[in-house]
């Protein structure tokens, strides 16, 4: 196990649809920008965007491939032959979701880890949304546990902030789990740390330049409504 990336940093550089940033020549940038800036290790989505960061930076890549199902739910990694495009592109960790909602039948899953572990000698970290689904998916071999999809499935409740409780839950419960999802601030990475995280994932609150102009727009814009300064000054 690569112990390089425990209670570190990990950058998802992602962006989907028509975001400006979808090209991997600008992925590759933001993963160099985030192993400069000290990460120990960049998560990405798919062959074509990982093949280039692999270029570029020498720390480990978490590498997923996205299915779209509906709106913006993705099935990340849903089958072997997903894996291995993302293996072969230069993914050092495959992630794959091990939700029940999307992987239901326990033996498949057990399958997929098996294969990828196995035959592609490539560790496997689960994203998952519940604690029950953590422990399966550990119990089932995964390497890594990430509470990435904890607010995104039918059984897990929406949130805005990182799932903690559900990080110190699996963490106590002796499985390496990662913190990913709504993490939004230095303060919250090292609470998730505090709280048993081997290392933490944060992806929108570093890479999406668009959300982070949206949070500061909305907040300016919301201030000129609510203040009567300029009506004064134009009376």
């Amino acid at each position: 196990m690569d112990n390089s990336m425990k209670h570190g940093l990990v950058v998802s550089c992602q962006a989907h649809f028509d975001h400006p940033l979808n090209h991997p020549l600008h992925i590759a940038a933001l993963a160099k920008c985030a192993e400069l800036g000290g990460a120990v290790g960049i998560r990405a989505d798919s062959p074509e965007h990982i093949r280039e960061i692999k270029k570029n930076v020498n720390v480990p890549v978490i590498g997923i491939n996205k299915v779209l199902q509906h709106g913006h739910r993705f099935f990340i990694t849903p089958t072997f032959e997903h894996a291995k495009d993302i293996v072969e592109a230069g993914a050092d960790i495959v992630a794959l979701e091990a939700t029940f909602q999307n992987q239901p039948d326990k033996e498949a899953l057990k399958e997929l880890i098996r294969e990828i572990r196995e035959e592609l000698n490539t560790p496997v970290m689960a994203d998952v949304s519940t604690y029950e689904e953590g422990v399966r998916a550990w119990e089932l071999g995964a390497d890594y546990v990430g509470t990435t999809l904890s607010g995104y499935t039918d059984i897990s409740m929406d949130r805005l902030t990182p799932d903690i409780e559900l990080v110190k839950a699996l963490a106590d419960a002796g499985i390496r789990t990662i913190c990913e999802g709504h993490v939004s601030s230095p303060e919250q990475a090292l609470a998730a740390v505090e709280a048993g995280a081997y290392f933490v994932v944060v992806g929108t609150a570093i890479t999406d330049t668009v959300a982070i102009t949206k949070g500061y727009t909305g907040l300016l814009q919301n201030h000129g409504t609510g203040s009567d300064r300029d009506a004064d000054c134009l009376r």
